[in-house]
């Protein structure tokens, strides 16, 4: 199966169809009054239904067992043809379009099964998807145009001790969501050397300036302290959001002390010196953060 670990949970909703087309009217009006011989056939459908939706993962191999949290079935009958709308919402990594497109076929398939004794020509048609919400179709427009400065924070790279990774892996990582580094540079950990990158940043109009490392709690991580004082709009909401998607991956993610916060219409971030670390906290937050420079230009949250 996809690897879906690193996937933020979000509301996901899909309305799928199926339409059943049979061959004459008296089928219709046996279905309204009640006269199928099998039985209530709406309802037994919406049975065999809900059923198809839970088990789809049983009988799809690369779809993932996830949590149901609605399902609902609608009929509209138009002339001969009886449309199957299906619904299913859930909170989770994946969406679940698969999950109501069977679904659907499931209902249109039990109504086939007990309309056949009465009806010898029912058909199966336009089993596809209509809608579908949540994780990447959510992101309609990503800005464009956005630069941002990386600097490393580590006194053991700024000396050539250790390479960098965590800052060239952030920078790929960028370019998925159309981020282009402006500037790369890596220094010390020292107060001073962090506030002059977030006076240069500023002073150019950078809106986006990303720090990593240096947000621990050894004696060297200063960077959360070097970076508070000039925050003009902190954003805690970011930073508990990268620290909830690293706890859920290890219980060490609570001892991070990752910063966010606007100074002038420039984002500050600081992110975690490992490269699984920063990593995991821009999955957590982005492609949403980057709303806020939509934000700062006057548009609705």
């Amino acid at each position: 199966m996809v690897d879906i670990t690193h996937k933020q949970h979000t509301l996901r909703t899909a309305v799928a169809q199926a339409v059943v087309k049979v061959s004459h009217v008296q089928t219709i009006e046996a279905i309204k009054n009640g006269q199928v011989p099998k039985g209530n056939v709406f309802e037994m459908s919406r049975a065999a239904g809900l059923l198809g939706i839970k088990k789809t993962p049983e009988l799809l191999p690369d779809c993932h067992p996830l949590p149901i949290e609605y399902a609902h079935i609608a009929y509209e009958i138009n002339g001969l043809e009886i449309t199957v709308l299906m619904t299913v919402k859930t909170i989770y990594k994946t969406g679940v379009e698969v999950e109501a497109m069977h679904g659907a076929s499931i209902v249109a398939l039990n109504l086939y099964d007990m309309l056949k004794p009465i009806d010898k020509g029912v058909e199966i048609h336009h089993i596809k998807l209509l809608q579908k919400q949540g994780g990447k179709s959510d992101v309609k427009n990503l800005p464009k145009g956005i630069k941002a400065y990386v600097v490393v924070c580590s006194d053991t790279v700024s000396k050539g001790e250790k390479e960098d990774k965590a800052g060239k892996n952030v920078m790929e990582l960028l370019k998925n969501w159309n981020v282009t580094t402006a500037q790369y540079d890596v220094i010390p950990d020292e107060t001073s050397a962090i506030r002059n990158w977030v006076e240069k940043g500023t002073k150019e109009e950078i809106p986006l300036i990303i720090f990593i490392g240096g947000t621990g709690l050894s004696p060297r991580d200063m960077t959360p302290e070097a970076l508070r004082p000039l925050l003009e709009r902190p954003i805690p909401g970011v930073e508990e959001a990268m620290r909830s998607f690293g706890q859920n991956r290890t219980p060490y993610a609570m001892l991070s002390r990752s910063v966010a916060g606007m100074i002038g219409d420039s984002l500050i971030l600081a992110l975690p010196g490992s490269t699984k670390g920063s990593e995991e906290c821009l999955q957590a937050i982005f492609p949403a953060v980057l709303h806020v420079f939509d934000i700062v230009k006057g548009a609705k949250h």
